[in-house]
């Protein structure tokens, strides 16, 4: 077994252990969307609620009811600051939820909201919330239908903190889902990425940093329909959120068994995300974005693919990032703009936290 294959095997040998927490503490990390987040997800929570519609660990559950097909979602925002460059909180709820419905096949109908708020936050400050999470349901095409409100004392939270369900209906025949990737299929991005997360890091003031940014946050579904309408051979939609690009190819990755292989240079960067990430040692493909999605389709379709996605206003510049391949299986290969090929892994730590 040559060096090479020695490594492979390694970390083949390692993905087979059952995850454990080894930590006695909940981190920032658990909660980066990276390794440490999967392995609390899959050791705690999958191993307590363990049932076929959570095991595929979508952004979406599937459910069937009396016949129709329907998608369950739901999400938590704790962002800081809660007002940033191009959007709030507020916002970001509704359109992170609309899109986690929309990858997964699904007509976003019915949000819920659940605001958890702390002693002696600003009146001002909840109704600007509001009414921004009124004006993203109205141009999402959903209605908030039911909620809950909780107040902790001071000092025991952060301001506010938004909780929310979303439900949606899925009236294409098939499915969607990480497992049905194979090889030959076409990897794309729907745009250029890290906008959001930069973004967050900047408006918190803790780093002498200047840039003409904002969050690219905005609701994915009639992106995901014109899609849908232009190739049918989707295999799977992620939004790249917590860990960015790069995780939702590991995953990808993983649960299909196949090689996802990316060209470094074909992924769209905006120039100003580049430079902040470069001043703060972060690679752009871990940090997250709000309004782009990573598609992957049958390698047939990827032109007509591409084409529906330049054709939305929300998908102008979207990009052929890479290929799926068969071997090895279950790695992130990327091709350098350097010439090289290096491993492409799921996130450790968490340099950029509570960036939704």
């Amino acid at each position: 077994m040559n060096p090479e294959e020695q490594v492979l095997d390694r970390i083949e040998r390692a993905r087979r252990r059952r995850p454990k927490v080894r930590e006695e503490r909940v981190t920032l990390a658990h909660g980066s969307g990276g390794k440490a987040t999967r392995t609390l997800v899959e050791a705690i929570f999958l191993e307590a609620f363990r049932n076929p519609l959570l095991e595929p660990l979508e952004d979406a559950a599937a459910l069937s009811v009396d016949g129709a097909r329907l998608a369950l979602t739901t999400d938590s925002f704790v962002v800081s600051p809660l007002f940033f460059p191009g959007g709030d909180i507020g916002d970001l709820a509704v359109n992170g939820t609309v899109n986690d419905l929309a990858v997964s096949g699904a007509r976003p109908l019915y949000l819920t909201a659940g605001f958890i708020l702390e002693e002696g936050f600003p009146i001002a400050d909840l109704t600007r919330i509001v009414d921004s999470m009124r004006a993203a349901a109205q141009a999402a095409g959903v209605s908030v239908v039911t909620g809950d409100t909780k107040v902790v004392q001071r000092g025991k939270g952060d301001g506010c903190y938004v909780n929310t369900a979303g439900v949606g209906v899925i009236d294409r025949p098939g499915r969607l889902g990480a497992a049905t990737v194979r090889p030959g299929d076409a990897v794309l991005v729907s745009g250029p990425v890290g906008a959001h997360g930069i973004t967050i890091m900047l408006a918190r003031g803790e780093l002498d940093i200047e840039a003409d940014l904002v969050s690219d946050t905005a609701p994915l579904h009639g992106l995901v329909a014109a899609l849908l309408a232009a190739a049918p051979g989707v295999r799977v939609m992620r939004d790249a959120t917590r860990g960015g690009v790069a995780t939702v190819l590991n995953e990808v990755a993983g649960a299909a068994g196949v090689a996802v292989v990316v060209d470094e240079r074909a992924v769209p960067v905006e120039p100003e995300v580049r430079g902040a990430s470069e001043l703060l040692g972060i690679d752009p493909l871990y940090v997250a974005c709000e309004g782009r999605m990573v598609v992957f389709v049958d390698g047939a379709e990827a032109d007509a693919a591409l084409a529906a996605m330049r054709g939305h206003p929300l998908g102008e510049r979207a990009a052929l990032i890479g290929r799926v391949k068969d071997d090895p299986p279950g790695l992130v290969l990327l091709n350098t703009v350097f010439g090289g090929t290096r491993i492409c892994d799921l996130l450790v730590g968490d340099p950029l936290p509570r960036i939704c």
